[in-house]
């Protein structure tokens, strides 16, 4: 603008200079890439044999598709099989959270009426179950601590908006290291404060991310909510993701069924063995936890619910009756054998650990039946269960391995989700927030045990040597 408060005439011929000299620094760039991809596969490419003769543990797996055994710990405990004679036998699957049963936790709550995500939050830090007075001062603590920093919404989330929830909240994470006076101090009693903060702060952030995300990408209006202190989380959680801010209470106690179940895995899942992995070099908790998010973001770990519920959308479709299970049979072995499209797996059957049944899926289930009929998806609910009984039937014909092809917890959390109306961009996010409990819990058991060390894996090199060309000679 000039003194006149008229545009300057010239202004718009800068932007379209500048415009020009980015596009031809990109194009530049695409251009070198391009060129040096076509000799990515040659220097990059390792040779299938090398990993069966040096005996590599590929994933961190043994042979027999366990895990390889890098540490121990107090915290979780997830059973799917025992082992006889190097033989792996099928069992009901069991996952314990510092020894005790989920069902246990999941049942005494809803038995008592209560929301049970904050006793298990404080069972997973602390190790025990807590008395009334504890669990009440820990839930007052966690409302207390639930709104974000003075400004932090505005200048870290709203000013930088994400199309991926998951990616603003692995960014606001790291940014909370500039809100903590001491963030590297990591004396127990610090560390057990920060993550009281992280436990407490994650849905307002995940809430507000998704609210910049659906405003500045989606083209919405923009809501922004403040927890109440009065709230649980999952109350909370509802509270802050919808426009009018209204939920029912079954609505509320299955989301908080959902954090519960996904609160802790054991420390063998892939984001939290980064946390522990992170922690271990002694690193700040905002590091390590910002790396576990990163991790539970990718398509493998976090986001295979999405698949299941997609997956299933296109089975309502195209088998006009749910009921006709030679139908469902069919399409499924259609998909398996790769005749539906290239996208030939049945998402949600199988689990690294569990064999005949998962825990968590067992209880989404059950719990579920009452919000599905009350929304008018029982039909839907029906379809999920036949297709859970029937899926393992087809994967023995077709690929001669459906023993231990139970259905796990991503198979009916879409549908718990899609029954409470959580957008599709928020179903790994509220993953997260339910798991950050089990995150802090081992970085924490990770720093306090004598003994630990860094952990680093080896990794053997099969390139040999090669002599130096200088500059001038190289072709």
């Amino acid at each position: 603008m000039n003194n006149t408060g008229k545009k300057n005439p010239g202004m718009g011929e800068q932007l379209e200079k500048r415009l020009a000299s980015t596009q031809k620094r990109v194009g530049n760039s695409q251009r070198f890439i391009s060129t040096i991809c076509s000799e990515f596969e040659k220097h990059n490419r390792i040779a299938q044999i090398n990993y069966e003769r040096y005996d590599v543990k590929r994933g961190l797996r043994n042979a027999d598709g366990t895990g390889v055994l890098a540490g121990v710990t107090q915290i979780g405990n997830v059973q799917g099989y025992y082992l006889q004679e190097g033989e792996r036998i099928p069992r009901e699957g069991c996952l314990m959270y510092r020894g005790y049963d989920i069902n246990d936790l999941v049942n005494n709550a809803r038995e008592e009426g209560r929301f049970g995500y904050e006793e298990t939050a404080y069972l997973l830090l602390f190790g025990a179950l807590p008395t009334p007075e504890q669990l009440a001062d820990f839930t007052e603590i966690l409302a207390e601590w639930s709104p974000l920093p003075t400004r932090f919404t505005e200048d870290m989330i709203l000013s930088v908006p994400s199309t991926s929830v998951m990616n603003k909240l692995a960014r606001s994470v790291l940014a909370l290291y500039s809100y903590d006076e001491a963030p590297d101090n990591n004396e127990l009693q610090a560390e057990l404060f920060r993550a009281i903060r992280l436990i407490a702060r994650f849905p307002t952030i995940v809430a507000h991310g998704y609210a910049a995300k659906v405003h500045y990408f989606d083209h919405q209006s923009l809501y922004l909510h403040l927890p109440q202190k009065d709230l649980s989380v999952a109350e909370n959680f509802l509270r802050l993701i919808r426009p009018d801010s209204q939920y029912t209470p079954e609505e509320a106690r299955l989301l908080d069924l959902c954090l519960m179940v996904h609160a802790e895995h054991g420390g063998g899942n892939n984001s939290t063995f980064v946390c522990r992995a992170v922690s271990s070099s002694g690193t700040d908790t905002y590091s390590a936890v910002a790396a576990a998010v990163g991790s539970l973001k990718g398509p493998r770990h976090g986001g295979a619910n999405e698949r299941v519920l997609a997956m299933m959308t296109r089975l309502e479709q195209e088998v006009e009756n749910w009921t006709d299970e030679d139908a469902i049979r069919r399409w499924l072995t259609r998909r398996l054998t790769g005749e539906a499209g290239p996208d030939n797996l049945i998402y949600g059957m199988g689990h690294a650990v569990y064999t005949l049944s998962d825990p968590r899926a067992t209880i989404l289930k059950t719990f579920a039946r009452t919000l599905a009929e009350e929304k008018g998806m029982a039909d839907e609910l029906d379809l999920f269960e036949r297709v859970e009984r029937i899926a393992p039937e087809v994967i023995e014909a077709v690929k001669g391995e459906g023993a231990g092809s139970c259905a796990n917890v991503d198979f009916y959390s879409g549908l718990v989700y899609k029954m409470l109306g959580i957008p599709l961009s928020l179903y790994t996010p509220l993953f997260a927030t339910a798991r950050i409990s089990g995150w802090c819990a081992h970085r924490i058991e990770e720093l306090y045990n004598k003994g630990n060390k860094i952990i680093r894996p080896a990794y053997k090199c099969v390139l040999p040597p090669k002599p130096y060309v200088p500059l001038a000679e190289r072709e």
